[in-house]
């Protein structure tokens, strides 16, 4: 397919399909760009590893020097530990609430162009009077519908890929939370059963 192919197909659907294009080159260029962010922050390294190479990793570390620090009390520690998973959080978070946008507007944009093309055809309709020929109007509501599925194809990906982000994010947090209490729960004190019916 040429670039002149190209061009014509988008001029056939106006300019919603244009805005659908550029909508499907940032879906895909999210996409790789959060790939690359997931691997570099080692979202897929094993989560046995015990050096901060992953996002669970980082905050266990945070948890561990926290609480070796002699200047924080357990509060402190605590607050201290949920700063770092905050910003670990954050980070696995970013690229989602944009692929959430275009899932939202790619359809839209889509009914937007398909009306205006709807209308279009039916002016063209009213224009020829009596002889007016059905192959024109289906070729203009064809041309017009051509939009709608075009703004579902990239809403579609779309949509996937920002709930396949968000599980992983939610997956995450949830080692943060089981592995930081873990370490605030080995190092709690014990209390004797004297002490604690005081």
């Amino acid at each position: 397919m040429t670039l002149s192919d190209f061009a014509a197909f988008f001029a056939t659907g106006g300019p919603a399909l244009w805005v659908i294009g550029v909508l499907s080159v940032l879906t895909v260029a999210i996409g790789l760009w959060k790939i690359v962010e997931l691997i570099r922050l080692g979202i897929w390294r094993s989560a046995a590893s015990h050096a901060p190479k992953t996002p669970t990793g980082r905050v266990v570390q945070a948890a561990q020097l926290a609480l070796q620090n002699p200047r924080l009390d357990r509060e402190m520690a605590v607050n201290e530990t949920t700063r770092v998973a905050k910003t670990e959080l954050f980070a696995l978070r970013q690229g989602i609430r944009p692929l959430e946008l275009i899932a939202a507007i790619a359809p839209l944009v889509g009914l937007l162009g398909t009306v205006m093309g709807m209308i279009s055809a039916f002016q063209a309709l009213q224009n020829a009077g009596g002889s007016a020929d059905p192959s024109v109007l289906a070729g203009g509501i064809w041309e017009a519908l051509l939009t709608t599925a075009a703004g579902m194809a990239v809403a579609i990906p779309a949509s996937v890929l920002a709930s396949w982000c968000e599980g992983i994010t939610e997956r995450e947090q949830a080692r943060m939370e089981d592995r930081s209490m873990r370490v605030f729960n080995d190092t709690a004190p014990v209390v004797s059963p004297q002490n604690a019916a005081a």
